[in-house]
């Protein structure tokens, strides 16, 4: 362990974006991992050296400032209630002290998806992307130092390949790997100054379309 060492918090941590970045963090002896989820066996394997699991509920406050206490930063990749879980977690950093927060919603969340492609993203999920706007501007109003990654559709190649829009730009691409948003992730736990107010889009360069194509 360095003296340059990070501490993360990675909720939701058997997701499968977030599984990516425990094993990109997992050979790394200046990073210390806390992985907090409901069923530890969604690990699905043994966890790296650097890190502790602990079994918990992001909506069970008391167990989340347990875990949350010391960390330097919360990475999130959950589901569910969206924007009731941001409030507990931004309540818990604030109790805790921890400043720095990765939370990763969706695409489409300030119908910033322009063209024929953004009129298919909203018939299909459209209805599914309200409490991910809210839990964005929960994170947005919290004071904390935040990066908030808005994925184009996710797909499992083994490839890390990115670009990133602002939150006041139109979104590009149709596409990004579930591994490209994990190593977006994981620089930003290596390089904390870099969390300030960050609001990204996240797509696979030149994936432009009306739908994406998800064996891309």
């Amino acid at each position: 362990m360095t003296t340059n060492t990070k501490k993360a918090l990675i909720l939701g941590a058997g997701g499968q974006i977030a599984r990516w970045a425990v094993d990109m963090l997992g050979d790394r002896d200046d990073v210390v991992q806390t992985l907090y989820l409901r069923a530890p066996a969604k690990l699905g394997r043994t966890p790296p050296a650097n890190a502790r699991v602990v079994q918990g509920d992001v909506m069970d406050a008391e167990t989340l400032k347990a875990a949350m206490t010391g960390q330097d930063v919360v990475y999130a990749n959950l589901f569910g209630d969206m924007d009731a879980q941001a409030e507990v977690i931004v309540a818990a950093m604030k109790e805790t002290g921890v400043k720095k927060l990765i939370f990763v919603t969706s695409l489409g969340i300030y119908d910033e998806v322009p063209g024929q492609f953004g009129e298919w993203n909203r018939r299909e999920i459209g209805s599914y992307l309200p409490p991910y706007r809210r839990a964005a501007d929960v994170i947005e109003a919290s004071g904390l130092d935040y990066a908030i990654l808005r994925p184009a559709w996710l797909t499992d190649a083994d490839e890390t390949a990115f670009e990133t829009t602002t939150r006041d730009e139109p979104f590009r691409g149709t596409i990004v790997s579930r591994k490209s948003v994990a190593a977006l992730a994981v620089d930003l736990i290596l390089n904390l100054e870099r969390i300030t107010a960050l609001n990204l889009g996240v797509n696979k360069p030149n994936t432009d379309g009306d739908a994406p194509d998800l064996q891309g």
